[in-house]
């Protein structure tokens, strides 16, 4: 297969942010837009996002959450609900949700 050198014209700052982008993705420049290209051909068209979070990642949030719901699931008097009594809990909701659209 033959290949084409390809030639592309772009702000230093631009070429350089997203390096360090593929650089994280584990991939090079080179290899991004080979992956482009051949996505734009199998979709026809401007194929996919491939992103990294803008902020890291604090698994910390989500331990606060939970304990937050904890706290008020106690202070609601929902703490010690059993299964059953959630899950009835859940199908009255969606049995209310129901009716209301009809």
């Amino acid at each position: 297969m033959s290949t084409s050198l390809l030639q592309v014209r772009v702000e230093d700052s631009i070429k350089d942010d997203a390096a360090r982008i593929f650089d994280d993705l584990g991939i090079d420049t080179s290899t991004a837009v080979r992956m482009f290209l051949k996505r734009v051909v199998l979709e026809n068209g401007i194929p996919f996002r491939m992103t990294l979070p803008k902020e890291p990642y604090d698994a910390r949030r989500g331990y606060r959450a939970i304990q937050e719901m904890s706290e008020l699931s106690r202070k609601n008097g929902l703490s010690e609900m059993s299964l059953e009594e959630i899950n009835a809990e859940i199908e009255a909701s969606r049995a209310e949700r129901a009716s209301a659209k009809e």
